[in-house]
């Protein structure tokens, strides 16, 4: 192990990930000789990008100090256990749901990875023989002995020096921004992933007036959000499928994404808007997240509250099935319509829900309802941009069901959002670092922020190292 370098007088952030692209969180704050990794996502997309999750680190796991997390994606955790199977020892700080979230979601990755190298390996789909997996399901369970759960608003001691406390981003549960001062007051805002005001469920993003320093998600920065109506679309494409009798596929984040589906059904039926279909979320982990996040009340709003209050549960609609056993979720397949399946993943790169559209993309009864962001590479992105025909598992379908978005359901703050957000700032940053964006995003959001707010913005490179301002 290299000795520590305690003579570097500043701080300085290294952006290893989210960097002009928007997966892989992963940014190395240096400072006093210490070294705090915030966030430790995997890079998702096509295969070139997550090949990356295999290279350098480009640090050594065993000097670091400490792991901060802002929310549990897989995106934000999904490398986590890669990093204390290769020497990390120390502490991972999250909130409280998000460690409870963790439990559920890395297990779930590590099986996945363990499925996907075998069934490579079984089909020669691999570019490796034999295919390895990235990590395993008991690599998950060694990496969450390391997770340690915090309070929101809660201040505790940084190594080396200063304090730190998270707050509330409103992206999704347990999601939060990660603020740190260093000794000298100065403090830097990590983002994480925005969320946006007056969604159901889930507190706001917490306003912010200022930060000498802002690390700040682009991903919707080119562009705003639909004002759709997301139950008016739901009713109409609900009702669609019931009178035609096919099959709504809704590819969906287990976390998130899916109990907000659940909560507008629920409210469309409690006001007979809509027919009660048949209602499948088939995702073990999306199953557990809802019992999550019914329990986790210092997470929820208002009208949250005053539901559950009451004895009322907003995200468990009529006809709602939980789907466990692998042989039931097979059975789906066969399934008549009209009903409506809710699985995971959401960009359609595994999961479940890869089975559904092989099943059921050739038929033009189906509708497959995309409800969020679609990275470039991803099978989702495809789908969307119009493919005719779609490739899985070694197999390829015709597509004649109809594909759509319904982007009002996004976690993400669009430029509009974002913009709004910043403007609550009584003073502007010294510096604003752009990440989590696509670079043609990025370049657009930090037009919008020089010409409406006049600040210094950086979109940093892969790999780049920039220093924090004055000695501290």
């Amino acid at each position: 192990m290299r000795p520590r370098d305690f003579t570097v007088p500043q701080p300085s952030l290294t952006f290893l990930g989210a960097a002009q692209t928007v997966t892989g969180s992963r940014h190395l704050l240096r400072h006093q000789g210490r070294t705090i990794l915030v966030d430790c996502g995997m890079f998702q997309g096509g295969r070139e990008l997550r090949e990356r999750n295999r290279g350098e680190w480009g640090f050594d796991p065993r000097e670091l100090d400490a792991v901060i997390v802002t929310h549990a994606h897989m995106d934000h955790i999904g490398l986590i256990p890669r990093l204390v199977r290769e020497g990390y020892a120390g502490p991972v700080f999250a909130t409280r749901a998000t460690v409870a979230l963790a439990r559920v979601s890395l297990p779930d990755s590590g099986r996945i990875q363990e499925e996907e190298a075998r069934s490579a390996n079984k089909h020669g789909w691999s570019r490796h023989s034999p295919a390895e997996p990235l990590y395993t399901e008991r690599d998950t369970y060694e990496a969450l002995k390391h997770f340690r759960p915090l309070r929101y608003f809660e201040f505790h001691d940084l190594p080396g020096g200063g304090t730190w406390r998270f707050l509330p981003a409103g992206h999704i549960l347990g999601a939060a921004f990660a603020e740190i001062y260093f000794k000298n007051g100065e403090r830097v805002l990590m983002s994480g992933d925005l969320g946006r005001r007056d969604r159901p469920i889930i507190k706001d993003p917490t306003p912010v007036d200022f930060a000498e320093y802002l690390v700040l998600e682009s991903t919707y920065g080119d562009r705003d959000h639909s004002d759709e109506d997301p139950e008016v679309v739901l009713e109409r494409t609900i009702k669609e499928v019931w009178h035609g009798g096919g099959a709504l596929i809704v590819p969906s984040f287990a976390i998130g994404r899916t109990q907000e589906l659940l909560y507008y059904v629920r409210k469309l039926q409690d006001e007979e808007r809509i027919p009660r279909i048949p209602i499948f979320v088939d995702s073990p982990m999306a199953s557990r997240t809802t019992l999550l996040t019914m329990e986790h009340d210092e997470e929820h709003d208002h009208d949250m509250k005053l539901a559950l209050d009451q004895g009322v549960s907003p995200i468990e609609p009529a006809h709602l099935t939980m789907v466990r056993d692998r042989n039931q979720s097979k059975a789906l397949n066969s399934h008549p319509g009209p009903l409506m399946i809710i699985a995971g993943s959401g960009m359609a790169n595994g999961g479940r829900v890869v089975h559904h559209l092989l099943a059921r993309l050739d038929d033009p009864r189906t509708i497959v309802l995309f409800t969020g962001f679609q990275a470039q590479g991803t099978a989702g992105r495809a789908l969307l941009e119009g493919a005719e025909t779609w490739r899985a598992m070694g197999r390829s379908v015709p597509v004649r069901a109809s594909v759509r978005t319904l982007t009002s359901l996004s976690a993400h703050a669009d430029r509009k959002e974002i913009l709004a957000w910043l403007h609550g700032f009584k003073a502007p940053p010294k510096r604003t670092f752009l990440v989590h964006g696509e670079p043609e995003a990025q370049a657009s959001l930090r037009e919008r922020i020089v010409a409406e707010l006049g600040w210094d913005v950086t979109i940093p490179a892969p790999g780049e190292t920039h220093v924090l301002g004055s000695v501290v």
